[in-house]
């Protein structure tokens, strides 16, 4: 007859692993307002991870008087997606699709990357989380809107340029 050997299970805590999360914040200009609205959103997010259980705040990403619609203009954007390529993200906050960019097809480039690192996104103002979405409707319209958002301010800019260098003559 086989003899039968028994082994006990081990018990094996579970570790207590918080979600590694990171904050990207933009303004496009570095006018007082705009320079008012920055230091609230890095000061927002410093107190939103001081207590929770179960994320950290990895870093601030903030890029200051930057436009969204080049990513490439971006150093702390960029340093934010070198960080999610290395494994050190699992979350990032930002207080809008805008605010994360302003081109559709860099937004859309970027999720989906950032998807497939297994990196979730929530954008505040529009309440939507990347977590639970299937679909990317949303966010294609809402980085449109904010692509003709900036469309429209750079030319508003533009007219109201020329319109005071005439009057200047």
């Amino acid at each position: 007859m086989p003899t039968v050997t028994v082994i006990q299970p081990t018990i094996v805590e579970e570790q207590n692993t918080k979600i590694r999360c990171a904050a990207y914040c933009r303004v496009s200009s570095d006018s007082e307002d705009q320079l008012n609205s920055f230091m609230a959103q890095t000061r927002y997010y410093e107190k939103a991870f001081e207590n929770s259980e179960t994320e950290q705040l990895v870093d601030i990403y903030a890029d200051e008087g930057i436009t969204g619609t080049r990513e490439d203009k971006r150093d702390e954007f960029q340093r934010m997606l070198k960080d999610c390529r290395r494994g050190k993200i699992d979350r990032i906050y930002t207080k809008s699709i805008s605010r994360f960019a302003r081109n559709t097809r860099d937004c859309l480039k970027n999720v989906r990357e950032l998807k497939s690192l297994g990196i979730t996104i929530y954008f505040e103002k529009e309440n939507i989380d990347t977590a639970n979405m299937t679909d990317e409707m949303m966010i294609t319209i809402m980085g449109s809107l904010a692509q003709e958002e900036s469309t429209s301010i750079s030319q508003n800019m533009h007219f109201e340029w020329k319109r005071t260098s005439v009057h200047k003559q």
